[in-house]
């Protein structure tokens, strides 16, 4: 696979206490084939797997109705007067394609060890042929051009083979677009509402027509009606959200994790669609604050380059894994914000991002399994929750800044 440049950062200020956040690139594209660092008990098979159980076949076969997905929390409730909100917890991958390295089932078994669930935003070039690629029509560029390589035959195996393992887990798919155009005059923060229309149906088709596209009739379809699956994503380079949006809603989907430069705050709609975005979080030893998401902790330590050198590793890994720990202490200890990580499947410096992700997920699932009220989700599951609350209740959590507790104390804040 080719290796591509990360383009599109952005200069982002992350509040009064921040200089600086960077708004990472997306693409999940490694070249890198090597096995990467696999974790407890191994991962090159995962041989507790779930079985798929037989479905009614959708359009070729490529997906199909297998029915309610499987390990899902009970149907959420809504907060009693003066209850204090849980604490919610949303790591997410872009990309999420295998690409020979083990990051897919490692996370995918570290998530099962603690009950956890996760969001996947595949990207749908990731279930075409390189041999497709004229197939591929991203607005306002060549056709078959993408700025993230094709993957091979035997890496698009992999990641159908794990995305279906994904699923009967109980975590979400959904979607990184195709492309991932950053720059230039095709760049995605430049494409229009009808255009973002194109790219999703494109997506979706890859990944509804993927036995059509392959030919691979021997391989099990993935488990799931896409169209239905499909409710959220996050864009490349977090660009274009604004006209993103409009396409959105009239889909029907319920959330978009694409804005840049959030803050640690309840979240409100855009357009009437939950705004997710990644978070500015402490980052230890500087005076700003970094953005959730693994890239960005590398743009800042390495001045962009994927590999530094090795003698600078230790402290960077620490360094990362001490800002997502401080981010979701920060929010957990004062205004209970959710916290959303954003994470690619990367062995960028030597792989200490991936290491540093899974020192802090597994700091985040020992609280919670000392405290019921920290919940690991997928992003549909927690905006199952938000739907379900009174929305007086979370205008009032909306009040609550960065690091602030409520007055009075939870019972007080949120009385009747």
């Amino acid at each position: 696979m080719r290796d591509v440049s990360r383009r599109g950062l952005l200069g982002l200020g992350a509040g009064a206490a921040a200089a600086a956040a960077l708004a990472g690139c997306g693409s999940g594209d490694s070249p890198a084939v090597s096995p990467g660092k696999q974790g407890q008990g191994g991962h090159a098979g995962h041989p507790g797997a779930p079985k798929q159980p037989a479905g009614r076949p959708i359009g070729d076969g490529s997906t199909s109705y297998t029915g309610k997905q499987p390990h899902q929390p009970a149907a959420p409730e809504r907060l009693e007067p003066g209850q204090q909100p849980p604490q919610f917890v949303i790591f997410s991958w872009d990309g999420a394609g295998e690409v020979g390295n083990g990051l897919f089932p490692r996370f995918l078994e570290l998530a099962k060890d603690h009950g956890a669930h996760m969001t996947f935003f595949l990207s749908g070039l990731y279930l075409l042929p390189e041999s497709k690629k004229r197939l591929y029509h991203g607005p306002n560029n060549r056709v078959g051009a993408s700025d993230i390589g094709y993957l091979t035959d035997a890496h698009i195996k992999e990641t159908l083979k794990y995305t279906r393992q994904a699923w009967l887990d109980g975590h979400e798919i959904g979607t990184h677009f195709n492309g991932h155009f950053c720059s230039g005059s095709g760049t995605v923060a430049n494409w229009t509402p009808a255009q973002w229309r194109s790219e999703i149906d494109q997506a979706k088709s890859f990944v509804k027509q993927w036995r059509t596209n392959t030919g691979w009739h021997d391989l099990p379809p993935l488990p799931f009606d896409y169209d239905k699956e499909l409710v959220g994503g996050r864009t490349p380079c977090l660009l274009g959200q604004n006209n993103l949006l409009p396409t959105a809603r009239e889909l029907g989907w319920r959330y978009d994790a694409s804005s840049p430069g959030g803050r640690q705050r309840w979240p409100d709609k855009k357009n009437g669609v939950w705004d997710l975005p990644l978070q500015a979080i402490p980052f230890p030893g500087r005076s700003f604050e970094v953005l959730s998401m693994d890239y960005n902790m590398l743009a800042n330590q390495s001045v962009n380059s994927t590999k530094a050198p090795p003698h600078n590793y230790p402290a960077w890994r620490k360094q990362s894994a001490q800002a997502y720990i401080q981010g979701f202490k920060r929010a957990y200890e004062t205004n209970r914000a959710p916290f959303f990580v954003g994470n690619h499947f990367e062995q960028w410096n030597g792989g200490i991002y991936m290491d540093a992700v899974e020192e802090a997920f597994k700091h985040i699932a020992a609280t919670a399994d000392k405290h019921s009220d920290v919940r690991l989700v997928s992003f549909r599951q927690y905006v199952d929750w938000m739907d379900a609350q009174d929305p007086k209740v979370l205008a009032k959590l909306r009040t609550l800044d960065v690091g602030q507790r409520p007055a009075g104390g939870w019972k007080q804040f949120l009385a009747a």
